[in-house]
């Protein structure tokens, strides 16, 4: 028998595996939903989308509804940004009355983590905002429930028109209007059974949503390589995502009819989020961002693009060499061994036309106490590698992204 003390120093943990059956990429949206449809046996396929996919004549998401055919049962494309519970439910409620068999996400991280939190609404007859309450992540322990999917549960498959990867993942940030917060819904039964990527897909995208998505993708890459709960079993997808992104944007940037780069690209998501999904906490960029996000109305990405050079900055000034040593991985991994991880990342954001600073994206400065003390709450700031103890240290990362 081996004795306990053997195991002191090994580092201890667990390596989620999220219940997705299958990733399809390189064929067009319409084709692959069809034939996961039919593989599934579904006979009354739902759509959910956004106002502006919803809005196009001819884009993915009537590409998709027009190969479904007969076994599209209806569309709800009306998800706003962060997904509004509101929104959840009303699409919930059309799934319902359509009687849906298998829910299809069409579009970004709103849409897609909306339609994941449309599975939990259907599979515990969910039909007001307030219902949603007892079964979000941290829910009072008087009210809590947990998730608990039936056997024959509606499911979902995803369309990716951005570079957030909210595809891969069984966690849906959802958006309380009452409070103004950006909070978890999670179980392994969330996640798509199938994640479909068509660089097709993203040519409706507009470029900017495209390449500030991407960040955000980046900032996956980066804050679950840096996260101390990174092991050997995810640091390497952490890089490599990191590398395909910083390769195959600019690419996109020169080339955007070619769908090469935007293969590469949604290949360098998938991996840039595998860690995540695998249960690795992000830090203080994600942490941040969902205080900027649900509270300001800042976009996803541009979270990222504002927030994540600062803390790469900010943890670059930690007492602990081993949470300054892990930046040097990043330089190397875009290309540039030696340069500051924060200068590179900052330079690639540039370069793709993102906004750069708190002020680039509308905050006032009488602003930045709230942030700091509403970011206090999430998680991912906990989690950060350079330990964040206060407001004082929120504000010290603010500094450096205004």
């Amino acid at each position: 028998m081996t004795h306990p003390d053997a195991y002191a120093g090994l580092q201890a943990g667990t390596f989620l595996i999220p219940a997705q059956e299958r990733i399809v990429h390189g064929l067009p949206a319409g084709q692959a939903v069809r034939a996961e449809a039919e593989r599934l046996g579904a006979r009354r396929v739902f759509l959910v989308s956004g106002r502006s996919l919803g809005a196009l004549a001819d884009g993915p998401l009537q590409r998709v509804a027009a190969a479904l055919g007969p076994l599209h049962a209806g569309t709800y494309a009306a998800v706003r940004a962060h997904s509004p519970r509101e929104d959840v439910v009303a699409a919930a409620q059309a799934a319902r009355a359509a009687g849906a068999d298998l829910l299809v996400g069409v579009g970004g991280g709103s849409a897609i983590d909306a339609a994941k939190a449309v599975q939990v609404c259907l599979w515990h007859g969910l039909e007001t905002p307030q219902a949603m309450e007892a079964y979000r992540s941290g829910a009072p322990a008087d009210i809590a429930r947990p998730i608990a999917p039936p056997a024959d549960g509606v499911r979902m498959l995803a369309v990716s028109t951005t570079l957030s990867a909210p595809e891969f993942t069984g966690m849906a940030g959802i958006t309380d209007t009452a409070t103004r917060a950006k909070q978890m819904f999670a179980h392994r039964l969330m996640v798509p059974r199938t994640a479909i990527l068509d660089p097709g897909a993203t040519l409706d995208t507009p470029m900017d949503l495209l390449f500030s998505t991407a960040i955000r993708s980046v900032d996956h890459a980066v804050e679950c390589w840096c996260s101390p709960q990174a092991t050997p079993a995810t640091e390497a997808l952490s890089l490599q995502g990191l590398t395909l992104l910083a390769r195959a944007l600019p690419a996109a940037q020169a080339r955007p009819a070619d769908l090469a780069p935007r293969m590469d690209a949604q290949f360098g998501m998938w991996q840039a989020v595998a860690a995540l999904a695998a249960g690795v906490q992000t830090g203080a960029s994600h942490g941040i961002g969902y205080a900027l996000g649900a509270g300001f109305g800042v976009p996803h990405g541009h979270t990222s693009c504002v927030m994540l050079p600062a803390v790469l900055r900010w943890n670059a000034q930690s007492p602990d060499p081993a949470v300054r040593g892990r930046q040097q991985a990043l330089s190397a991994a875009m290309g540039a061994p030696g340069q500051p991880a924060a200068d590179l990342v900052a330079a690639l954001i540039r370069q793709l036309g993102q906004p750069a600073s708190l002020r680039d994206v509308g905050l006032r400065e009488d602003q930045l106490d709230t942030l700091a003390e509403r970011a206090l709450s999430y998680p991912p700031v906990q989690a950060n590698p350079r330990p964040i103890r206060g407001v004082a240290d929120v504000r010290e990362i603010l500094a450096l992204a205004w």
